[in-house]
């Protein structure tokens, strides 16, 4: 999260820096380098859009969490896995590990759905993707309580609507 929190502030002191450089360089008659600081100025602003995105969807997920572990399991349907131990904050809306985002539920009805939640006593399964690609995250959860994991059984299927399956318990 502080990850892409602090590229969107690069991406913006870049622009506005960009920006003043134009306008000098206009005032002096400069015309070359008005040009080469209009074209940086285009693709600024178009990385810092993209990134202010990036950081809405990131802060969706941060300030709605459902589960928050500290390492995570990703595999896609390749059979490539790989782990990480950054924080993982797992919600209604996707789930964000270190600065990566996998978001579902907002490209309507082709777009990425959560499928299914898989909760055994160590670990968590979500498995997610649209017609053309499935990725499943395994989390180590930590909850040691029956009741903590009906509590997030419930959150999960009043929010969402998907019915998480729990093993072991």
């Amino acid at each position: 999260m502080e990850a892409i929190r602090k590229c969107y502030k690069i991406y913006g002191a870049l622009f506005i820096i960009s920006v003043f450089s134009t306008v000098w360089f206009l005032g002096r008659l400069v015309i070359e380098t008005v040009i080469v600081f209009g074209c940086a100025n285009i693709v600024l602003l178009i990385l810092l859009i993209k990134q202010k995105k990036l950081l809405k969807d990131a802060e969706l997920i941060w300030d709605n969490p459902i589960l928050m572990v500290p390492l995570a399991v990703v595999s896609t349907e390749n059979g490539i896995e790989r782990r990480v131990a950054e924080q993982t904050v797992f919600s209604v809306f996707g789930i964000l590990i270190g600065n990566k985002i996998y978001k579902w539920g907002t490209d309507g009805i082709n777009g990425v759905r959560l499928s299914s939640v898989v909760i055994e006593k160590a670990h968590m399964q979500l498995t997610f993707g649209d017609d053309t690609k499935t990725m499943w995250v395994r989390l180590l959860h930590g909850m040691v309580d029956e009741q903590e994991v009906f509590e997030v059984k419930e959150r999960l299927w009043r929010e969402t609507g998907l019915t998480a399956r729990v093993s072991g318990w």
